[in-house]
């Protein structure tokens, strides 16, 4: 059984936890934050006697085998290294991954250095329908693979990277090799997780495949949850002989044995399950090295360098080579650009 400790007790904190009545092999042994009574509200919430307010005597204490690291987008660097520095086996840290390349570099290089296996928590990877909908296509059931569209309708930092993520792996995570793209509304920018509220892009990969991404208000409606920003989340692959559609609120394809299919999922319950088999896909990694993450930071690292491949493409009205070695302060170029 291995032993899962929890950095950061907030909202999001929560889908992480309660993914544990289904998780298997782990069990929630200590939490920690630094706000005392989010920290006991959680604990009483979801039964974890253990509580810490400082995050080096949990780990000194505890030595948990795997980390979730539920803050900020702003403290991934620091928080990161920390687990690295003691020691900790397996880290699942949450979405956005980083905000700009000052971030970025250093947790490749982190990532590189360190004997912690670290995963990021898109958990839509993992939602039943998607891993059907990618069986099919990787299989072939659709023929060749020309194009895949993914939309959100909040910002690239918030729900883009989930999407994104989608499109590499419905790629087989085919290698990310350009992007090209523009960006609009600077609203968002000095947001927790800062973005242009609104970007879209057209994404090649080593194959050939292209993949275009759209987020913000520019993206299509996909639920009739119309004012529900992050219920419009959506991913399609389109191939030779048919295609494949994921929607938060259902899913289609069409291929040339099985014709047209549809249905519907209820995603709150899904999304509790995906979530299970993200955290146990860490277990699996922490027990055989030659079972990494899906979601592995390397991985997410070559996804979030296309975002900002894209924010470069946009500020040089230019195609962007990727990966892309993105300059310090593109945060601070991007509000000058949008903001005045």
């Amino acid at each position: 059984m291995f032993k899962c400790a929890f950095l950061g007790c907030g909202p999001r904190a929560r889908g992480h936890a309660r993914a544990y009545e289904f998780v298997k092999r782990g069990q929630k042994v200590a939490i920690c934050d630094m706000n005392e009574e989010r920290l006991n509200q959680f604990g009483d919430e979801f039964g974890v006697a253990t509580r810490y307010t400082d995050l080096h005597q949990m780990l000194d204490t505890e030595k948990p085998d795997v980390l979730h690291i539920v803050t900020l987008p702003e403290l991934r660097v620091e928080l990161m290294t920390i687990a690295a520095d003691h020691g900790v086996p397996g880290v699942i840290v949450e979405k956005p991954i980083a905000l700009q390349g000052e971030d970025w570099r250093a947790l490749r290089d982190l990532d590189a250095r360190s004997k912690t296996k670290y995963c990021v928590n898109t958990q839509l990877h993992f939602h039943a329908q998607n891993l059907d909908l990618k069986q099919t296509v990787a299989e072939g059931t659709i023929g060749e693979v020309r194009h895949i569209d993914a939309s959100a309708r909040s910002t690239p930092l918030d729900q883009g990277v989930h999407v994104l993520e989608l499109a590499h792996s419905y790629t087989g995570f085919d290698d990310i090799v350009s992007v090209f793209g523009q960006v609009a509304d600077g609203s968002e920018l000095d947001s927790r997780q800062p973005s242009p509220a609104m970007a879209t892009g057209m994404i090649g990969f080593a194959s050939g495949v292209r993949a275009s991404l759209t987020c913000g208000a520019c993206a299509p409606i996909a639920t009739d949850r119309v004012e529900v920003r992050y219920a419009h989340k959506r991913v399609a692959a389109y191939g030779t002989d048919g295609f494949t559609h994921w929607t938060m609120s259902g899913w289609e394809r069409r291929t040339v044995d099985g014709g047209y299919e549809r249905g519907s999922h209820d995603y709150g319950a899904e999304d509790d399950l995906a979530q299970a088999r993200l955290t146990e896909a860490m277990f699996d990694w922490l027990l055989d090295d030659a079972q990494p993450h899906p979601t592995r930071l390397e991985r997410s690292l070559a996804e979030f360098n296309a975002i900002l491949g894209l924010y470069l493409s946009a500020l040089g009205s230019r195609p962007v080579d990727l990966p892309c070695d993105p300059p310090d302060g593109l945060l601070d170029s991007l509000r000058a650009r949008l903001c005045g």
